[in-house]
């Protein structure tokens, strides 16, 4: 039988007819909580057998409780960064820790501190005007990813994947369809993802004796922007016969493109992904991806930032996280005619 769920400090606040951070300072003798309302928390929480979470009442101890996640702009956009916000927020639930979202351009014009007790970044961008005053702050900062080579300072901890190492495994599957003029859509040196795939794809495709071809488009690019890229590149490069999409869901509109123009996934060209999208592998044909497994980084990454506030982890821990290729139809077989 499965064991019954532990009881949160949100079940307690409910049960008691009081707020999370009413229930907190209860329970934590802190903070102006009337008798009456102490003796129902803690009336509440002896009914419903809840203990104390150590982590969360490490990080109340004199600070809020609360992490927050910087993203980039695209996260709006993007199925890759819902899941790991997601991640991030079942993890902290866990502990009894809130998440808050913080603006990507906080160095423009905040006029109050960032109320969380520390901060994940996700993929921190080179040249963003707000990561060195983050960086700068003392908080204590998890990235997912290192930081790019002009951001200055050293995070706490990084949970980060060998991105160079996947785009090698993705070639091993492009090697099927018999493709020998590739080119990789993506933005080179914005993150330290993007610099570790162009180094992939340069590395693979030395190793094949083949020409690499670089379409640029932006870490944020919107699809107009990845049309216009793919269509540039193939007025180019006409002989182009497997695209690498770099951003996430670039390689629904890649594939749009393509049969615009007239050609044929499996027939003269195919299509790779970088990100895996829920949408790929019903695709017409499926597209082989790289799966960077969004959801459990995002958890990564939050158990790693509160095991460093809570001092379960020293500051400076790297922590590599696996990511995997999944192959589908679009590299399943030979191409029938060679561009």
């Amino acid at each position: 039988m499965q064991e019954p769920r532990r009881a949160r400090l949100i079940d307690v606040a409910r049960r008691a007819g009081v707020g999370k951070t009413t229930a907190s300072d209860a329970l934590s003798g802190v903070g102006r909580v009337s008798t009456a309302t102490r003796e129902a928390v803690l009336a509440a929480a002896a009914e419903l057998g809840y203990s104390v979470n150590t982590a969360a009442r490490h990080l109340r101890g004199g600070s809020i409780g609360t992490i927050g996640i910087v993203l980039p702009e695209v996260v709006s956009r993007s199925s890759y960064y819902m899941a790991f916000t997601f991640g991030i927020v079942t993890s902290a639930a866990a502990h009894d820790i809130d998440v808050t979202i913080v603006s990507p351009s906080v160095s423009s014009g905040r006029s109050r501190p960032i109320r969380a007790d520390g901060l994940i970044i996700g993929d921190p961008l080179s040249g963003d005007p707000g990561l060195p005053a983050l960086m700068e702050s003392g908080m204590p900062i998890v990235t997912q990813e290192h930081l790019p080579e002009d951001v200055p300072g050293t995070p706490a901890g990084v949970v980060w994947s060998s991105h160079e190492a996947g785009m090698r495994r993705l070639f091993a599957e492009i090697d099927v369809t018999g493709a020998r003029h590739p080119a990789l859509l993506v933005a080179p040196d914005a993150t330290d993802w993007s610099r570790q795939l162009v180094a992939g794809f340069r590395a693979a495709c030395a190793d094949r004796g083949l020409d690499p071809v670089l379409a640029p488009v932006s870490f944020e690019a919107p699809w107009l922007a990845v049309r216009e890229s793919t269509e540039r590149l193939l007025r180019e490069h006409p002989d182009t016969d497997v695209i690498i999409c770099g951003p996430d869901s670039s390689a629904i509109e890649v594939v749009a493109v393509l049969g615009r123009q007239g050609r044929t996934i499996g027939e003269d060209i195919t299509v790779v992904s970088c990100v895996d999208h829920p949408s790929l592998p019903f695709l017409s044909p499926s597209i082989t991806s790289i799966d960077l497994r969004p959801r459990e980084s995002g958890v990564a990454c939050s158990e790693l930032l509160i095991d460093l506030l809570e001092g379960r982890a020293e500051p400076g821990t790297d922590v590599e996280f696996p990511i995997s290729v999944v192959a589908r139809d679009s590299t399943a077989h030979p191409l029938r005619v060679r561009a």
